[in-house]
């Protein structure tokens, strides 16, 4: 049986607009729906002080519980984290199955998750986030069964708990480890050729890119976080060859303990010459979604690296808008940039010729002895 969600966000007055809180329970929907979750009412509650006991007030856990009954659900998605004990006290009051963001994105992603090394990654951060949230399922044992100075069997129960997933962090962070060694031995044996990485904000096109330069086969899907896995392919542009990355999407508020978990995957990014960082221009919210990649690219320490911008997706914009948008951001911004539609095959021959010449430059840079073999030359007549 699917589930039945409603959707719970809040809107500050101090920090964002109403319509960032709409644009933002959206992709919660989203989300929701990549998780196979239908959503079937979003609620913004307007909230100045977060509630440390229930999140929202008692009035709107009512309105809550209200909509329950009357649409059947059977879950509840919040679109902020929520401590365990507003978990503990939401549910009860509600009844039914309560998620946070940090949760559904972790569910999404265990969902995708398809080699060995992104499944570890994924229990890794799992464990991480159930961690501190371990309830107390054992509450029929009380504390005082286990006399003064003992503990009962429930708490017993959840310190053991505790102790098996402490270990199992452990392990895991071992084998990843040794994964990540793997994959830099790998990498080492490609230094010669100069690397780009592909990022982004999620679902902004990147795997269709990447199917369109190197002629891969990555999955393409309009759903948040198809692609976990990075795929790297050798591509040979106007004689000049590179190899091509395509990484994870980043998505605001971004579980901490999935970027940790993730860098080992991420390591792509930081060893990249090059990024070409894609956005989704159709995007009202673009300029925010850049924002969330270079701050996660900081994160990672990858920020500071040669970047051409590609704007995707132009088919979808009224041409007086592409143009006012193109005019503004010229004036505004400094490095390479572009405007491209992959799925109509708009400018791509321009994107390419910019790709190539960043990749040429990054040879001339840090390969100069390799010039002759990866450069083009001048022919017989000096053309």
């Amino acid at each position: 049986m699917q589930q039945k969600a409603i959707l719970v966000g809040i809107w500050n007055k101090a920090n964002i607009s109403y319509e960032q809180a709409v644009e933002y329970l959206n992709e919660l929907s989203f989300l929701a729906e990549t998780a196979g979750i239908l959503s079937v009412y979003k609620i913004i509650h307007s909230l100045h002080t977060i509630n440390p006991a229930t999140f929202v007030g008692s009035g709107k856990l009512q309105e809550i519980k209200a909509k329950i009954e009357e649409l059947n659900a059977n879950l509840v998605i919040f679109d902020d984290d929520l401590s365990p004990t507003q978990f503990r006290n939401i549910e009860k009051i509600l009844g039914v199955k309560i998620l946070d963001r940090s949760g559904i994105i972790l569910h999404i992603f265990a969902e995708h998750a398809q080699t060995a090394q992104a499944k570890l990654q994924v229990e890794l951060a799992s464990l991480q986030y159930t961690l501190p949230r371990l309830t107390r399922l054992w509450t029929h044992h009380s504390r005082e069964r286990g006399g003064i100075g003992l503990k009962g069997a429930g708490e017993q129960e959840i310190e053991t708990d505790r102790r098996l997933i402490r270990n199992r962090i452990a392990k895991l962070k071992e084998e990843l480890c040794k994964i990540q060694q793997q994959a830099q031995t790998r990498r080492k044996n490609r230094e010669m050729f100069v690397k780009v990485a592909l990022v982004g904000y999620t679902n902004v096109g990147k795997s269709s890119i990447m199917n369109l330069i190197a002629k891969a086969n990555v999955l393409a899907e309009n759903k948040l976080f198809a692609t976990l896995d990075t795929t790297t392919r050798k591509v040979v542009l106007e004689y000049t060859p590179f190899l091509l990355s395509d990484t994870v999407g980043f998505i605001r508020k971004l579980p901490h303990n999935l970027i940790e978990s993730f860098k080992s995957t991420l390591a792509e990014v930081n060893e990249a010459d090059i990024l070409v960082h894609i956005v989704d221009i159709s995007n009202a919210h673009y300029m925010e979604h850049i924002k969330v990649v270079k701050n996660t690219l900081l994160e990672i320490d990858a920020l500071d690296k040669p970047t051409l911008l590609v704007f995707n997706k132009i088919d979808l914009l009224e041409p007086s808008d592409l143009e006012d948008l193109k005019k503004s951001w010229m004036c505004s911004q400094l490095g390479p940039s572009v405007f491209i539609s992959v799925y109509q095959k708009i400018n791509i021959d321009e994107f390419k010729n910019k790709l190539i010449e960043l990749v040429r430059e990054q040879y001339r840079y840090k390969y100069p002895e390799l010039n002759d073999l990866y450069l083009p030359v001048a022919n017989s007549d000096g053309l």
